[in-house]
């Protein structure tokens, strides 16, 4: 367990909660605690789905500027190639992810909260990347993540400007998927999880790397992704299950051991 990044884990869902006060900024030390509980949540047989959190109050506003402005160019070219692995961790985690969003994502925080598989806001929650107004652009994934969500033209005016985007328009945009009262996010993302929590893991973990894979790909190449992918399972015991209590009691009713 990290000082600013916990894993907590209950009932087959993780936590990845961050606690930096008083606002989360993502500094080196953060990032590489990210990374390490993104390696613990895909490690562990006991985690089926995780949730990225950053508290009630705030997900993450952004990076440590104090400690960016101290870095030069050759500190940062050495340090940007860990920045970006250490977010995309979590989006190669192999189980379902959402992130649950609170008060502000905005930089750093909005670039994490796009790893995730599904975003769930509050209602008055702000995102955007400004990093054009420090007169840097977006460098953990912000420029090709938010273009896959939302397109490029959204993906420009937003990064261009810098401006915030609220809840209702990042629900309108395809940047968030769901939009609650703030006091319900937490618990709309447990519930979003625990839906998996006893299906078929390794079925979600092909769907999951087909889909994603397959965005970064040709077509002809992203069909034999899924091919391999959906052979591959027939080597499962859970494909053995599902079938099995399919023919026997109709569908929805296996009881899926993981394996």
């Amino acid at each position: 367990m990290g000082e600013f990044v916990r894993l907590e884990v209950e009932d087959g869902i993780a936590t990845m909660r961050i606690d930096r006060p008083k606002m989360n900024a993502l500094n080196v030390a953060v990032q590489e605690e990210i990374r390490a509980a993104a390696a613990e949540a895909t490690e562990r047989d006991d985690v089926r789905a995780v949730i990225v959190y950053g508290g009630e109050r705030v997900f993450a506003a952004g990076a440590d500027v104090k400690e960016m402005a101290e870095m030069s160019y050759t500190d940062m070219v050495q340090r940007s190639g860990g920045l970006q692995s250490a977010f995309t961790a979590v989006a190669k985690i192999p189980k379902p992810v959402v992130a649950a969003v609170t008060g502000y994502a905005l930089g750093g925080g909005c670039e994490l909260a796009m790893c995730a598989d599904i975003r769930i806001a509050a209602d008055d929650a702000t995102l955007g990347q400004p990093e054009i107004l420090l007169g840097i652009i977006p460098g953990a994934g912000g420029t090709q993540r938010l273009t896959r969500l939302v397109g490029p033209a959204k993906a420009k005016d937003i990064i261009f400007t810098g401006r915030f985007v609220k809840a209702d328009e990042a629900l309108a945009i395809g940047l968030v998927d769901k939009v609650v009262p703030a006091e319900s996010v937490y618990d709309e993302a447990v519930a979003w999880a625990r839906q998996f929590t006893k299906a078929a893991a390794y079925a979600l973990r092909a769907a999951k790397e087909s889909i994603d894979r397959g965005l970064e790909v040709d077509l002809e190449t992203g069909l034999e992704l899924e091919r391999v992918q959906f052979a591959a399972l027939f080597a499962t015991e859970d494909r053995s299950i599902g079938m099995g209590s399919f023919v026997a009691n109709g569908p929805g009713k296996a009881q899926f051991q993981g394996r």
